[in-house]
């Protein structure tokens, strides 16, 4: 009897704590949508509980989380990186980088902060709207060549009106049959990850969480025409290989051909190409969290329980901003000692970053000088100037892809710090090439070089948008403030 006893007591027991137990989060089921369809509230429809956290994009998020990522989480300001980072304003001078650079907002932005910016950005035309509209695939299939090199407005008018300053859509990542993720950018990423040698079709689901990423959160490169006209885009990647694309390859590509000089840089006078936004590559060489299997999504997206379900989060955004939610799935730490861990690697990044950039922009005046001095007739060495350029180019483009990649460092630390050890020691080494070639022409160069730094910044032309002043950048170790003392 006590034997029965017992057992009814253990299976009312079991029962209770079965009664009681949190039910397990459901999978969202997944309904076809129309094929195509760009418009993200007709995807709301189906999917409200996403479209509801999509549409937190347009919101600031909450002030003082990030350091040095403030772009729309404070009174609505707009941050001019050229403002924080004076060596920008010198190096970028001769296009419209240099006139106007603003620290990015949120995706919902992306569209709209495009046609508020200096119209200078947008001089080589369509090709600018390839990671701006979700019906750039549509566009580029349908004009070809015309949607490339057409100006920027004439293909903007092309996109539906009600669409024309929509920034990112539920299709950039999703197929509209089944929900699962897609690559909607088939002319520009896979065609870049088969030259890597990837098979497209067979892509692991969690690789795919990254992937999905990189068809904008890359560097790209629009080759010119003789009359400097686009002729088409592509990612730099020949020559590498997934997880671990890397910047030598990135600028042996740049250096390859002289169709893929995009730009001429004011004070050297050199034609140069560009790196931008490079998150995937960056984080995909062979990066800690890269190697341990964490994806961009995991980070940026990660899953949470609403009403019941298991859903990814769609206000994409750093994890500092959402009190390090996304890190606590597998760290046990604390959220500030997270945080302060993160803050610490931007911290040295970006110490390094000024540095190099300081001292690139140094050997660029030098070259200016170079320049000046063969104008007034000046014999100079050209196995010695050819020697310093290719220096030069090395370091400059380090210093770019550092400086656009958006997370300063913390996507790959020990990689940021190799890449602007580089560019630092390329850079001076075209420095001491350069002082040798002027001294032998017997050109006078001064111990230290005057960057002219307040003509660059001040000579962009009249700003359109309220910008927060220099003041409001915290270098860490006062490097900018030493090396500017130290140039006087």
């Amino acid at each position: 009897m006590k034997r029965l006893s017992f057992i009814c007591i253990l299976c009312f027991m079991a029962f209770v704590l079965f009664s009681c137990a949190p039910e397990k989060p459901k999978e969202f089921k997944a309904t076809a949508i129309s094929e195509n369809e760009v418009d993200p509230e007709v995807w709301g429809k189906v999917y409200p509980i996403h479209y509801e956290m999509y549409k937190q994009s347009q919101e600031p998020t909450p002030a003082g989380k990030s350091k040095y990522k403030k772009g729309w989480d404070t009174d609505k300001v707009i941050y001019d990186k050229l403002s924080e980072y004076p060596f920008m304003a010198l190096l970028y001078n001769g296009w419209g980088f240099g006139i106007e650079y603003n620290e990015p907002r949120s995706h919902f932005y992306r569209l709209i902060d495009q046609l508020e910016i200096d119209p200078s950005r947008l001089k080589p035309g369509g090709v600018c709207l390839t990671c701006k509209t979700s019906y750039a695939p549509e566009l580029e299939a349908k004009y070809g060549i015309n949607y490339y090199n057409k100006p920027y407005k004439e293909v903007w008018s092309w996109i539906p009106e009600k669409h024309r300053k929509l920034g990112d859509s539920c299709i950039d990542c999703h197929n509209p049959k089944d929900a699962s993720l897609q690559i909607r950018r088939g002319f520009t990423l896979v065609k870049a990850l088969q030259t890597m040698g990837v098979d497209t079709n067979n892509i692991p689901h969690q690789q795919m969480r990254s992937i999905i990423c990189a068809q904008c959160h890359v560097t790209y490169v629009v080759p010119r025409d003789k009359d400097m006209k686009p002729t088409g885009l592509f990612f730099p990647w020949q020559g590498s290989k997934l997880g671990g694309i890397t910047i030598e390859n990135i600028i042996k590509v740049l250096k390859s051909d002289p169709a893929y000089g995009e730009w001429k840089q004011a004070v050297t006078g050199f034609k140069l190409g560009y790196i931008r936004h490079p998150e995937f590559e960056f984080f995909s060489n062979n990066s800690t969290h890269w190697n341990a299997g964490v994806s961009c999504a995991d980070c940026h997206m990660p899953y949470k329980k609403m009403g019941g379900f298991k859903v990814s989060e769609h206000r994409i955004m750093s994890p500092l901003k959402s009190v390090m939610k996304a890190c606590l799935q597998c760290h046990s730490e604390t959220p500030e000692w997270l945080k302060q861990r993160v803050l610490t690697i931007q911290d040295r990044t970006m110490s390094l970053l000024l540095r190099a950039g300081y001292q690139t922009a140094v050997t660029a005046k030098l070259f200016e000088i170079a320049n000046k001095a063969q104008e007034q007739g000046k014999k100079l060495d050209q196995n010695l100037y050819n020697k310093a350029k290719d220096l030069y180019l090395e370091a400059l483009y380090r210093v770019i892809f550092i400086g656009a990649e958006n997370s300063i460092g913390f996507h790959n630390p020990t990689e940021a710090g190799r890449i602007l050890g580089d560019a630092t020691a390329y850079a001076s080494k075209s420095e001491a090439v350069l002082r040798t070639m002027l001294a032998q022409a017997g050109v006078s160069v001064p111990v230290n070089i005057d960057l002219e730094l307040k003509k660059y910044l001040n000579g962009r032309g009249e700003k359109k948008l309220n910008f927060k002043p220099e003041q409001e950048f915290k270098d860490p170790y006062g490097t900018q403030q030493n090396i500017e003392a130290l140039l006087k």
